[in-house]
């Protein structure tokens, strides 16, 4: 019976393993059946994200030509000897420009002098009207402008506008202070009531912008703004990746009214046509890179012309221990990711006090991880991306080593090639330390490393351990402190309370670089006087300082000394 039990049991179970694989056959035909119905649904969904991208690219691409067509005019066709330029939104092609030779150079530079004297006669009421006409002309063409700064520099939309209300900013402040700036000043004389004592300014003449490619309108027209006032020509040599914005910007400032041999721009390499426009310029103006900054420096100095440059910087902030966290944490992300970190005054070095380490950085993180990157002409994005490839690897580079030598990605750390060729997500790093080029060397992208500080002497040796010094930024409730703080820093600009558009909006207030970030000034009087040659003139009543004919000299020595004895003991004298 147990086997005829078992037996039967045995069909039944068989029955049973049958009926199941029949199920399962069944149900895998059907799941088969699924599965390439998800496959198909997937490979739609992807071609149709595909056709998506391409024709978000393509309405980019045509807003970017509407823009170029709208503020300088139907591009020429292309010849031989020209520079391609192409959008690092979309990688397509912009457009090519000749290159200028060194007798292009030479005849830019002559028809600049011949509008300069011109110019320099006019009244000083007369050259401010321009820059106000500019002004209300880069509100009127907003849109525009934003375009076309994006679709050449791949910035996203908010950074744009940060470069039209700074040149409007610009022209605005100096429109209003240049007739003060340049008026003559009476200075006391070498006798009082006999000596009149004047200094009057004459403009240099012939000024050389070098513009980089990371704010292309701010560093090409705001320096040449004050230039223009003080009564220079100005030739301007935009960064190869981004003439276009600097061609737009003549193209308004002539529509302000401007003689065009006033504000020229010649394109072409640093080497090549940015040392042949040094060679023809009374003074120039440059920013970029320290190395090369150093260089056209000294060419300028062979040449016994002035020159101002800002530089690099490896700028850091400082989180103190009694700091508003929230408050920090959103202006920290300004201050490390505008512009996709490309910025001269970003800042890429984090000190955090122990204190608050873990209130703030888990919440700084946090917050970078939600910032948006994106290629639109929009304002949806946080980030754009990187100029170009080069700078993309040089990001990467740093990165990759950081990460290989034991550093922490607490966000980023990686390309996004899905969002664009050269993007690059905002990255924050811990465990940075001294063999990685990151914590020396300046990355220029959306890259910064944070570092735990004891005590503020800590922070301020940290902060100044660098051979730059641009800017810096502390966070504090104790504003006073915080001033006593920023005095022991070496940088040219130090921010309480924000991270560098403080500083840099105050027009009124000079702006720099200390040690290997530069030399010179612009904004406030140091911006438009480094631009004029002071002269002296002074007028002698009666008699001087020289012993008259009646006078024996030793008599006249001992009456000078009683003299100069005398006035020493007035205080404010000199004054």
């Amino acid at each position: 019976m147990a086997e005829r039990i078992g037996r039967v049991e045995a069909k039944a179970a068989d029955a049973r393993n049958s009926a199941q694989a029949r199920e399962d056959s069944s149900q895998a035909q059907e799941s088969g059946v699924h599965a390439r119905e998800n496959s198909s649904q997937a490979q739609e969904s992807s071609s149709q994200a595909r056709e998506s991208y391409a024709h978000a690219q393509e309405n980019v691409d045509e807003r970017g030509r509407r823009a170029l067509r709208q503020l300088i005019g139907t591009p020429e066709p292309d010849t031989a000897a020209k520079l391609a330029v192409y959008s690092p939104l979309t990688g397509s092609r912009i457009g090519a420009l000749p290159v200028a030779t060194p007798q292009d150079i030479a005849e830019t530079a002559r028809r600049a002098r011949v509008a300069q004297q011109a110019w320099a006669a006019t009244p000083i009421s007369q050259r401010v009207r321009v820059l106000r006409s500019y002004q209300t002309l880069v509100w009127r063409e907003q849109d525009a402008l934003l375009d076309l700064i994006q679709w050449e520099s791949g910035k996203a939309r908010a950074d744009a506008f940060e470069e039209l209300a700074d040149t409007a900013m610009t022209a605005r402040y100096y429109a209003n202070t240049a007739a003060r700036h340049l008026a003559d000043r009476r200075r006391r004389g070498a006798i009082p009531l006999l000596t009149d004592t004047q200094i009057h300014r004459h403009p240099k003449g012939l000024v050389a912008v070098i513009a980089p490619w990371n704010y292309p309108l701010t560093l090409a027209v705001s320096d040449a703004i004050p230039a223009l006032a003080a009564g220079n020509a100005v030739v301007v040599k935009p960064a190869s990746l981004t003439p276009y914005t600097a061609l737009a910007a003549r193209h308004l400032l002539v529509r302000s009214g401007l003689d065009p041999d006033l504000f020229q721009v010649v394109i072409g390499s640093g080497s090549a046509v940015g040392a042949a426009l040094v060679d023809e310029a009374d003074y120039l103006m440059f920013t970029g890179s320290s190395q090369v900054g150093a260089k056209v420096a000294a060419q300028a100095a062979g040449a016994l012309i002035g020159a101002s440059a800002e530089l690099g910087g490896k700028n850091a902030l400082i989180v103190r221990g009694d700091a508003d966290i929230a408050r920090s944490v959103r202006g920290a992300i300004k201050a490390c990711f505008s512009n996709a970190g490309q910025l001269c005054i970003s800042i890429e070095r984090m000190y955090v006090h122990r204190a608050v380490w873990d209130r703030f950085v888990p919440a700084f993180a946090e917050a970078v991880n939600e910032l948006r990157v994106g290629t639109g002409l929009d304002w949806d994005s946080d980030l754009g991306v990187l100029i170009d490839s080069r700078q993309l690897e040089k990001v990467r580079a740093h990165v990759d080593e950081a990460l290989a030598k034991g550093a922490v990605a607490l966000a980023g750390g990686t390309p996004l090639p899905a969002i664009g060729p050269t993007a690059f997500a905002p990255t924050v790093l811990t465990g940075v330390t001294e063999e990685m080029r990151v914590y020396r060397e300046e990355t220029f992208g959306p890259v910064v490393a944070v570092y735990p500080f004891a005590d503020d002497a800590e922070a301020i040796r940290s902060v100044n351990d660098t051979p730059y010094g641009l800017n810096a930024s502390i966070w504090t409730r104790d504003v006073r402190y915080g001033r006593a703080m920023a005095r022991q820093i070496q940088a040219g600009t130090v921010n309480i309370n924000d991270g560098y558009t403080a500083a840099w909006a105050s027009l009124a207030a000079p702006m720099g670089g200390m040690k290997n970030s530069g030399l010179g000034r612009r904004h406030g009087a140091e911006g438009i006087l480094k631009y004029t040659e002071s002269q002296t003139i002074a007028v002698q009543r009666a008699m001087g300082i020289q012993a008259p004919g009646s006078v024996g000299t030793e008599t006249w020595a001992r009456t000078m000394r009683l003299f100069l004895r005398a006035t020493a003991r007035i205080p404010g004298y000199d004054r």
